[in-house]
């Protein structure tokens, strides 16, 4: 029997968490232990393997100290809208802020005051990636 890939929607609201984890310095251990889980329960939530229900997805939001809807912030649409072509979300960004590299490449960033030494480091990383 194959696997059920999981949905979009779970998959993006567990990123979420795990960015929101990750910015707080917070180990997936901690977490589970705030809600009476396992780090593996919320390494499946965070993967997006198990679904967080609505109560669940409350204490999570008061645990990271942020607004339930913080999660759902620019998550996949369901393809049920209004037929009006909307713009592909910015997904991409939520899944590079989820990672390590990406958070920690962001912290150190925004720590350089200098904004067009800035500017210079966005300049190397568009020509390295061949960006023009």
């Amino acid at each position: 029997m194959a696997k059920k890939a999981p949905n979009p929607i779970d998959k993006h609201v567990g990123s979420r968490v795990r960015m929101r984890r990750m910015m707080l310095s917070m180990s997936q251990e901690k977490l589970g232990d705030a809600l009476g889980l396992t780090f593996q329960q919320v390494q499946k939530y965070e993967k997006g393997t198990n679904r967080i229900g609505a109560s669940r997805l409350q204490q999570i939001a008061h645990i990271l100290q942020v607004p339930v809807s913080f999660f759902f912030e620019g998550a996949p649409h369901s393809g049920h809208g209004s037929g009006m072509g909307e713009a592909p979300s910015p997904a991409y960004v939520s899944d590079f802020l989820a990672t390590s590299d990406g958070l920690s490449l962001t912290k150190s960033f925004m720590k350089i005051k200098n904004s067009k030494l800035r500017r210079r480091i966005v300049d190397l990383v568009e020509q390295i990636a061949g960006e023009e």
